[in-house]
């Protein structure tokens, strides 16, 4: 009996150190089956496939394939194809019904309130000082706050800064904007910026924009070069301002619990492409900024940049948006990117 009982004891240890060597927690790389598993990754976007964003977003594609031996397969969806709006493709993966996006920054502000500091007008001076602030302190504070919504932030690339189109005439004074049906995007620090110097703004979605520019629904908007010559907003703007009254950064985010489920070396894998993918991006950005810049003025479209003294004059008339969203967003996050400038 007494061996018995022995045998019995030996048996069950047996079986429960079995059971736990073969356990493994979420995101680690231990167990063969995660070894094996692929990973699919659904990226959509709302730029078409010439501009920097799509065209870095594939070099991204070939290298985390190929690192990860085919365990992760992309899918990229551009144009706007799966979601006409940065907002509902941010909600999509918010919601885990999408695993990727690459948005611009600004819609962010209606997930979080405190990334509407990148939206405040004038606030950089430079691309420089945009980098400083969106890849230093400033930026890594708010992509770690962002995961309390659920959402992963991995880098912050470039759409460029933002200028004034309209079909009405040059804008070279606040009072030029007087009375304008103006789309902004939809965030409510850029419809804010634009009512304080007189224009009828409001936001409209991205993927309507075209149409509504041709019926005229609205005269003018905003956006960056790229975004203007890859949309052909030139065939239905006569005059683009080279304002630069916005600097536009995009993000790339993912659904936090799914980039957490992944294994911890693809987790890294992802996370320094995507830092490869940025500084390939923001190369490729500035380049079609001025190449195309030129095309559109080919296109017939009138620019004109503003002076120094132009552009002051636009500064101290949206000075106000920044005493209405100061505590909202912070005030030493304000300073913070301020900062950057220096």
């Amino acid at each position: 009996m007494k061996r018995w009982t022995v045998l019995m004891l030996f048996l069950a240890l047996c079986s429960v150190l079995a059971a736990c060597g073969g356990e493994t927690t979420s995101g680690e790389t231990g167990s063969e089956e995660a070894q094996n598993e692929v990973y699919e990754i659904r990226v959509a976007h709302l730029v078409n496939e010439e501009q920097s964003t799509h065209v870095a977003l594939l070099d991204f594609k070939e290298r985390v394939e190929e690192r990860t031996d085919g365990r992760v397969q992309i899918k990229i969806y551009p144009s706007g194809s799966l979601y006409p709006s940065d907002r509902e493709a941010i909600e999509a993966v918010q919601m885990g019904n999408l695993e990727m996006t690459i948005p611009a920054v600004a819609p962010l502000a209606g997930f979080n309130s405190k990334f509407m500091v990148f939206d405040l007008p004038f606030l950089f001076e430079t691309k420089e000082a945009a980098y400083r602030a969106l890849d230093g302190e400033l930026g890594q504070t708010l992509l770690e706050d962002l995961r309390n919504d659920g959402l992963r932030g991995l880098v912050f690339a470039e759409n460029g800064f933002r200028h004034i189109t309209n079909n009405r005439g040059p804008i070279e004074e606040p009072s030029d904007l007087e009375g304008l049906k103006f789309r902004t995007m939809e965030n409510p620090v850029h419809t804010d910026t634009f009512r304080a110097l007189g224009a009828n703004a409001s936001p409209f979605s991205f993927g309507e924009l075209y149409t509504a520019l041709q019926q005229g629904t609205y005269d003018a908007m905003e956006s960056p070069v790229s975004l203007i010559y890859t949309s052909k907003f030139y065939e239905v703007q006569d005059y683009l301002t080279l304002s630069g009254h916005f600097y536009a950064a995009t993000i790339m985010l993912m659904n936090e619990d799914y980039f957490n489920s992944l294994p911890e070396d693809i987790q890294q894998i992802l996370q320094e492409e995507a830092e490869t993918y940025r500084g390939e991006q923001r190369q490729l950005a500035d380049q079609q900024d001025n190449e195309w810049l030129q095309t559109l003025k080919d296109e017939g479209m009138k620019v004109n940049e503003l002076t120094v003294e132009q552009k002051q004059a636009f500064i101290e008339a949206t000075k106000s948006v920044y005493d209405a969203y100061a505590d909202e967003i912070g005030a030493d996050l304000i300073e913070m990117a301020r900062q950057a400038n220096q």
